[in-house]
Order: C-alpha cells, then structure tokens, then sequence
C-alpha cells in the first residue's frame, strides 16, 4: 500500500472525544506520508468520523458523504464512528462509501486500506460491540495551546434514550502511567492546557487493566495529572453529578491547574422525567452539586445538558424543569430536542411528544441559556483573571478563554499565541468576546 504523497481530509460530528480519535487517525496517515488538505479541495481519502446521540448528526453523515463526492468523485470515502457502528448497513448503502468500520476497527483504519481505488462494492467492518473491550488511546493536539486527551471510553449506564453503550461499548479506561505520560508528552509540545474526555470520565479506572473493577478512580487521576510541571491547566469536559463528589469539588477548588470550570449533565429538571430516563440521581442531588460548586468556587462556570421533549414529558414536567434551571446558578445549557434513537428503550415509551412542540421547548431553553450566559459574564466583568492566548488573528484581534470559561479578546500578538496572562475583563465587543485589559502579574494583590 503506497499512500506517501496521497491527500486526506476529514470531518468529525458530535463530541470532544471524537475529535481526539480523528486526530489520532490523522497523525498515523501523515506519518504514512499523506497530506491534510480541506474536504472542499477534493482529496484522495475522505474519513468522517460519525456521532448518532441525534437524528441529526445522521442526516450530517449523508450530506457529508455528498459533499465529498462532488468535490471528488473519485474520493476513497470511510465512514466510521457511532453511527457505522450501529447502522452499518445503512451507511454502506450509500453511494459512493466504500469502507464502513466499526468501534473496535476506526484506529486501526490504515490497515484497511488500499491503494485508494473505489471498490465496487462497500466493504463493512465491524465486530459485535460485546466483543469491544480493550482500551484504544487517543489525543487531540490541534494548536499550540489545547490539548483533548481521551482517559475513559464506552459506558456501563443504561439511560434509556441513549445509544452510547451499543455504540462504544462497556466501560474502559488507560493505566494511570499511560495517561500521565502522555499529558507530559503534550507538555513538551508546547500544549499549556489539557481538556479530559470521555464518555463517562467520572468511572475512570474501571476496566483500567482488562478487569472490571476499579484500580483507581477519577480523584486519582486528577491528583497525578495535578503533579505534572509545566502544565497551566486542566479541564474536565464533562462529568455526571452522581459521580462529581465533594471531594472532587473540593480539590478542583484548591488545584492550581484544574480550572473552575465543570459541565454536569442533568437532562431534566424533573424527578419523573429522570426516572422514565433511568438517570442515576435526583434533582435534590444535582442542586446539592451545584451549590457545593459556588460554594466553595463562587466564579465557576457551570455548563448544563438538558434534553426536551421525551416521551411522556406533560407541560407541567417541562415547566418544573425550566424553573428548577431558572433557579439554578448555572452558566449556560446545551439544550437537545429528543429524537428517537432505534434500539433504545425510550423509542417503546407511551405518549411522544409531538416535534413541533419539542422545537417550541428547545427554543424556550435556548433563550434561559443566553440569559443564564449574559448574567454570569456580566457578573465577572473587573474581575482579575488568566487568559490562554489562541494563535488565530480574528480581524486584528487574538482570542483565548479565561480559566473559568469566559471569551476574551486583545490586540493581535502573535508572540503571546500560547502564553498566560493576567487581566480585567472589561466590556462586551461585537463579537461575543470581552475586552481584556492586561496587567502585569506584580500588580496582583
């Protein structure tokens, strides 16, 4: 197989996670001697990396799977991630896919292929996700300042609106040693900060070495990554409230590298709701959660998942879980309209709701979320913070994020790309970004 010299390009749906394992692929052709180019451009190769949480992200694969045969008829196209995994046949129906690989194959893609001529017929692999377990390492490194480092895969819950367990597999995680040294590796590359992914981070440590019992559990991964030099920051992508302990919270607090920054998913706001999702808590314990968090990090962003719409979900059910959110100090939301997903179990559900109303829901919350987004930022403006500097030039501006999440612009200076500096947020701009005023370190209290 000769791809030295040879084009690739790539898309990915959905999560942090996928992302990581696209960058993974992406590094193994580029030391076989492939080239990156932009899907637009028409290469040789074309991957898409797929999700299926929604209805949507299936429709995306199709459209993407177009988009690169009028780019390139002649484009060797593979589909993989969740949704070849759980819809291969589907997928290679499509004209023009000619591989389709599954959870235990996507990182392992070079193998699979040929010189790059079109086959005749789509070529499926794809094992039974009962026979996924072992643990595939993966890393996003896509600038000089942010790194995704994947340290969990698959899930061993069974919420019932979710296809994540039949797409990825049991719960699994790398060795402790395997992710310590990797976030040194992404050290040494210049990364000043880390974001964990996963599916389910908060179970880390289970099936660490093939078993499926816990050698180590999330606070002792924080606690090693917490020892590493060099390393500015850390953030946790996102973590389920019943396994956000206290004491997780309260390290996170003192921590010079974990950010207060923490994203919780809920789904809803009302107990009934949460038991028809089979959800592991109550909102009792997600407020407790909450509270605790501004408690003892009164500036942390918190970012919430909420799902509208499912089945058996009253007015009443909708409107107790937007008042629960209303109260709640949260940052802002990621809202998801439901949408059946086949082979769940919330498909069998009693009284769906009708999608005009599940759109009219979805549009509520998402104006809750820009009031909950404007209040938090509003409240942090003079406050003194660290910004991580992008290397991007937006128009004659340089962007970064704040350690607990707020967008913030400066004069361009590429010198600063990937450096940390001290400022006050100051006004709103144009473009969603605050002025960031900068002071010297020596200046802080």
């Amino acid at each position: 197989m000769h791809l030295n010299g040879k084009t690739v390009a790539f898309h990915t749906l959905g999560c942090k996670l996928n992302f990581a394992e696209t960058s993974t692929i992406a590094r193994d052709l580029n030391n076989a001697g492939m080239q990156t180019i932009q899907l637009k451009q028409g290469a040789d190769l074309v991957i898409i990396n797929t999700c299926s949480v929604t209805e949507k992200a299936d429709v995306e694969c199709r459209s993407i799977v177009r988009k690169s045969l009028r780019a390139n008829p002649n484009s060797f196209i593979v589909v993989t991630g969740c949704y070849a995994q759980l819809r291969p046949s589907e997928i290679a129906a499509l004209d023009g896919v000619d591989i389709v690989l599954g959870a235990a194959e996507k990182l392992h893609l070079r193998r699979f292929l040929n010189d790059l001529e079109k086959f005749p017929e789509t070529e499926v692999h794809s094992c039974e996700i009962s026979d996924v377990e072992a643990y595939e390492a993966a890393y996003s490194h896509g600038d000089r300042t942010r790194a995704f480092l994947k340290v969990q895969d698959g899930c061993d819950y069974k919420c019932t609106y979710c296809t994540i367990p039949m797409a990825r597999g049991v719960s699994r995680s790398a060795s402790l040693e395997q992710i310590v040294s990797q976030a040194e590796n992404l050290v040494k590359k210049g990364v000043q900060e880390i974001v964990l992914t996963g599916v389910n981070i908060g179970d880390y440590g289970k099936g660490e070495f093939g078993n499926k019992k816990h050698n180590h559990h999330f606070i002792d991964l924080l606690l090693a990554l917490d020892r590493i030099e060099g390393l500015d920051r850390i953030r946790i992508s996102s973590i389920e409230p019943n396994l956000l302990t206290n004491e997780i919270i309260d390290f996170i607090s003192t921590s010079e590298k974990f950010v207060p920054h923490l994203h919780i998913p809920l789904q809803s706001g009302n107990n009934e709701i949460l038991g028809k999702m089979k959800r592991r808590y109550k909102r009792e314990l997600y407020l407790e959660r909450v509270n605790r968090i501004k408690k003892v990090m009164p500036d942390a962003c918190i970012g919430v998942d909420v799902i509208v719409g499912f089945p058996g979900e009253s007015e009443e059910h909708f409107l107790d879980s937007y008042k629960f959110l209303r109260d709640l100090p949260i940052s802002y939301l990621h809202v998801f309209t439901y949408s059946e997903r086949p082979g769940t179990e919330a498909v069998d559900l009693s009284h769906p709701i009708p999608k005009i109303e599940r759109k009219a829901r979805n549009h509520r919350l998402r104006l809750l979320s820009a009031q909950k987004t404007k209040f938090f930022a509003d409240s942090q403006i003079d406050s003194t913070k660290r910004v991580l500097w992008e290397d991007s030039d937006r128009n004659g501006r340089m962007q970064g994020y704040t350690e607990n999440y707020i967008r913030v612009s400066a004069p361009f200076n590429m010198k600063k790309a990937g450096s940390v500096e001290y400022g006050v947020i100051g006004k709103i701009q144009s473009d969603n970004c605050f002025e960031f005023n900068l002071i010297q370190a020596t200046q802080i209290a």
